[in-house]
């Protein structure tokens, strides 16, 4: 998937960091293109297999010997979450726990006695949530991470769910875990059914660039770069049972980011089309970064515009991994969503 990858990439940048296995469903968002390079690297493993498998999730951890766990595996598209909310309980709910007490059984000194909470040294779960767990926020503020979980949509209900699991496990079992909750993903690999990917591409193709609404609907944006090397701090130094909020300090409407991928391709405005909005479409997102900063001496390296040009021009320089992605079903759902295009 999109972060996940970008993620690998990350952690493999650095000599000095250890092995990581790839354990991957290959659903619709799932490409094996997005790391093929890498694939030769002596540090990489990739297991095609499903979260929601328990027992090949345990034979993964058992065999590896995994003592970190970074939790990627989402369905993390709302419009899809609409259409059909049960794959978004069974993966992002019912796979969180197949892999939580899979770490807890490896991990654990004592796996039988329910009463030890000793874990083996150097183990932690590190669970990736979204601001979108909070809910809508009003014109002013930000979320900060001891507000009350106000989800809005079937995917960040099942987030804040698998949210709860994860903080249970630390209360009950002594688990050593963290939870982070970014904002606005967008960076190189990202599918394009989001929106910089689906703006972008449509942009280079001429097609209409479908907005929500009035596309006043306020974001924070994060380059995945940035939250890739949030969540290296989180594993590597954050507070067992603590929860991270992960920003890019950069509100933004949707219309704004249409507006300036148009200038940057020199394309018309024209190309904008107003569609019906989706029901339950949160109006605001911003969160409070100051926990992360303070702890762990986290802030953004990437200005909005730097990113997004950055982005523009990846997507430029890969159109055939951007028109494989978009064949098959990628093209029937986009029909659902948006009709058809012209």
């Amino acid at each position: 998937g999109f972060i996940g990858s970008n993620f690998i990439r990350y952690w493999l940048s650095d000599n000095r960091r250890g092995k990581i296995v790839n354990l991957d469903a290959l659903t619709y968002a799932g490409n094996l293109e997005n790391l093929k390079d890498i694939t030769d690297d002596p540090r990489y493993d990739f297991v095609k297999g499903d979260i929601r498998d328990r027992q090949l999730v345990e034979q993964v951890v058992f065999d590896y010997g995994v003592d970190r766990i970074i939790n990627f595996a989402a369905e993390s598209h709302v419009d899809r979450s609409i259409e059909e909310p049960g794959v978004f309980w069974t993966t992002n709910v019912l796979g969180t726990q197949v892999l939580i007490e899979a770490a807890k059984k490896s991990w654990k000194e004592k796996p039988d006695d329910k009463y030890d909470r000793a874990y083996q040294e150097g183990v932690t779960f590190v669970q990736v949530s979204t601001d979108e767990v909070y809910g809508d926020l009003g014109d002013e503020g930000s979320f900060h991470e001891d507000l009350p979980l106000l989800p809005n949509s079937p995917y960040a209900a099942s987030k804040a769910s698998a949210d709860l699991l994860i903080r249970s496990y630390h209360q009950t079992f002594g688990m050593p875990v963290n939870i982070t909750r970014c904002s606005n993903n967008y960076g190189p690999y990202q599918f394009l059914e989001k929106l910089i990917p689906l703006m972008i591409q449509n942009s280079l193709d001429d097609k209409p660039l479908p907005v929500y609404g009035d596309g006043q609907q306020i974001r924070d944006w994060l380059h995945v770069k940035d939250h890739c090397r949030a969540l290296c701090l989180v594993l590597a130094e954050g507070r067992k049972g603590e929860i991270y909020n992960i920003g890019g300090q950069n509100e933004k409407t949707n219309l704004d980011m249409v507006r300036f991928i148009l200038k940057a391709l020199d394309k018309p405005a024209s190309l904008i089309q107003h569609v019906r909005d989706r029901p339950g479409h949160d109006r605001r997102y911003a969160v409070d970064t100051t926990k992360i900063q303070k702890e762990l001496g986290f802030s953004p390296a990437y200005t909005l515009e730097e990113g997004l040009m950055d982005t523009i021009r990846w997507y430029q320089s890969n159109q055939k991994w951007a028109k494989r992605v978009a064949s098959g079903d990628y093209q029937a759902y986009y029909q659902r969503m948006y009709g058809k295009s012209k």
